[in-house]
């Protein structure tokens, strides 16, 4: 079992993110690489949130190979090529989260591998055994 780490003595995040998450000692562990918003057929979605809500298609796809679910995910990593598109992944990312909160950084970058993204994200998972 995740221990979420939330503490009141440090400035809240503006978003559902916890300031840790712990990992008990002996859990598996699971690091994807950075997925992006295409989908098995090669397209990728022209917006933001089409991207995202493919991303995170992936990522629950990946998260089940390893016996594993949203609810498992100890850090998201997620970079965008413009800070407008903020609002939106949050709102996707939220719901598909629902109230788990994992540790998370969020930058912004000036490209990412292909002119058409506009998101990636990886995560960091673990599961007791």
């Amino acid at each position: 079992m995740l221990t979420v780490h939330t503490l009141e003595t440090l400035y809240p995040h503006s978003s559902n993110y916890a300031h840790a998450v712990e990992v008990p000692a002996g859990a598996r562990m699971l690091i994807s690489n950075g997925q992006i918003g295409t989908m098995p057929d090669g397209t990728t979605p022209d917006s933001v949130e089409g991207q995202t809500e493919v991303i995170f298609d992936r990522l629950e796809e990946i998260l089940a190979a390893a016996g594993m679910t949203l609810r498992d995910v100890v850090r998201l990593n997620t970079y965008f090529t413009e800070a407008e598109y903020q609002d939106a992944y949050k709102a996707i990312r939220d719901r598909r989260m629902g109230d788990h909160k994992p540790g998370a950084t969020l930058l912004i970058v000036k490209a990412l591998a292909r002119p058409n993204l506009k998101i990636e994200v990886e995560i960091i998972a673990a599961k007791d055994v």
